[in-house]
């Protein structure tokens, strides 16, 4: 775990955060946009604990696996993701910290969400219509990519957006969803900084 976070026993009535970063290098700009989240975080009179999960650094499995003695429909009790089940419990502010690549987040993202967002923990059904279980969290996905910003609604009608807010997050009554999204960001210049800044200003006022 790259950030010194202070352990504190939580409280189910204090308002916690998580930070859930899915990029492979350590030193990138999605790392350093996880490590400004937590730091806005920490000056956030509003937030009184902060979970940190850097998906790559534990290897998480990205792959969601089941079969005849591994069924989809126990995964909500499946050992392996409790404790991360407990983890996005405990917290109502969700921010999640990504590329955007071929248009969408990084399989191991998508593979956490497959694999921990389980029917009976996130999502339920009453008859055919579905019901959020994650309802009172808000989320913030923070996202770049190398195209510039106006390329993913213009070319790609904002499938990663349409994905993450209506398809995955509000889907389980996680609401609002809001975006912050970086564009041209593969080459370090004033464009890293200005959002680094902004993701500092917005998320120690949330």
């Amino acid at each position: 775990m790259p950030f010194d976070l202070e352990e504190k026993e939580i409280n189910s009535k204090d308002m916690n955060a998580i930070v859930v970063l899915a990029h492979p290098n350590q030193k990138s700009l999605n790392a350093a946009l996880a490590q400004t989240a937590v730091e806005a975080l920490k000056i956030n009179p509003k937030i009184q604990h902060i979970d940190f999960l850097d998906l790559y650094h534990e290897q998480f499995p990205p792959a969601l696996v089941f079969g005849g003695k591994k069924r989809r429909r126990d995964m909500v009790s499946d050992p392996d993701f409790e404790s991360y089940r407990q983890r996005i419990s405990q917290a109502q502010f969700l921010i999640f910290v990504y590329p955007i690549w071929w248009g969408r987040p990084p399989a191991i993202l998508l593979g956490f969400i497959d694999q921990v967002f389980a029917r009976g923990f996130a999502y339920t059904f009453q008859g055919k219509l579905p019901q959020g279980l994650l309802k009172g969290k808000q989320a913030w996905c923070v996202s770049t990519m190398h195209s510039p910003t106006i390329y993913p609604p213009l070319f790609l009608r904002n499938a990663h957006k349409m994905m993450m807010k209506r398809a995955t997050l509000g889907f389980c009554g996680i609401r609002p969803v809001h975006f912050l999204s970086f564009g041209s960001m593969e080459e370090k210049s004033s464009r890293q900084g200005k959002a680094l800044a902004r993701v500092r200003k917005v998320l120690s006022k949330i």
